[in-house]
């Protein structure tokens, strides 16, 4: 062991076939190949089960473009699912299959209520500490009713104000030890610790993997070569037809670590 090592259940949701209509905010539409995406989601499926984690697919929900984007509904903390109420009216039909699948897994569940919104890609945990992006998606109700959600399971609860960021992920992630890795002028970043700046913007998202693994786009070339130099197993992913609708490599799943362990 160690001290970062963990490995439990990873939950994915498959595209639909209207993934390319999926929402976009701050930048321009283009073109998704729907054939190309299928592969890439299988593929980085693949990454993820390499690494130790046992896939658990969510019912896929036709209709719903951004229910791929299995990070946004739901958040979990310890054995508690705290089912979100997206920000986007188009994507809070997304909350059902996602409950089921919680349940199955034996989570306990709670959920944000009207008229409070919250998406899962505002939640970055880093230890006991949860950093909620409030401005975008997520409004200042439902940040206040997930700090009451998590404040018995010892977690503290610090708003940070979204500038030009679809979600406080697209911005700022966390490196299995803690250390915060981003863009920090995209967000207040007076709420936060130091932030370290990657070589390139895609670099900015990595999702800890357990152990000394971490996934990171493939685009992010230089930010793959500089975490590597530093004993870091970085796992690359192709995931550029989901970047075209402002997805990152945090938005595919939802890691649900052992109990156990």
């Amino acid at each position: 062991m160690d001290g970062y090592t963990y490995y439990g259940v990873a939950l994915m949701r498959r595209p639909v076939p209207e993934s390319a209509q999926g929402i976009v905010t701050h930048t321009e539409r283009t073109p998704v190949d729907p054939v190309l995406a299928a592969r890439q989601y299988t593929i980085y499926q693949e990454t993820v089960a390499s690494a130790g984690w046992r896939v658990h697919e969510v019912e896929t929900a036709p209709g719903l473009p951004d229910s791929v984007f299995v990070e946004d509904p739901v958040v979990v903390c310890e054995d508690l699912a705290i089912l979100a109420r997206p920000g986007a009216d188009a994507r809070r039909g997304e909350v059902d299959g996602v409950e089921a699948s919680v349940r199955l897994l034996g989570l306990r569940v709670a959920r944000i209520e009207a008229p409070g919104t919250l998406d899962g890609g505002d939640v970055l945990q880093v230890g006991s500490t949860v950093y909620v992006g409030v401005g975008g998606r997520t409004d200042a109700d439902g940040a206040a009713q997930l700090e009451q959600l998590v404040k018995p399971l010892g977690r503290e609860v610090v708003r940070v104000e979204l500038g030009r960021a679809l979600h406080l992920k697209s911005a700022v992630t966390a490196l299995p030890d803690g250390s915060l890795i981003g863009l920090s002028e995209l967000v207040d970043a007076d709420a936060l610790p130091p932030v370290r700046r990657p070589p390139e913007e895609r670099g900015a998202h990595v999702l800890p993997l357990g152990g000394r693994d971490v996934l990171v786009s493939a685009a992010a070339h230089e930010t793959v070569h500089e975490l590597a130099a530093e004993g870091w197993r970085v796992l690359p992913v192709d995931i550029s037809e989901f970047e075209k609708l402002e997805a990152c490599v945090t938005c595919l799943s939802v890691l649900v670590p052992d109990r156990a362990r």
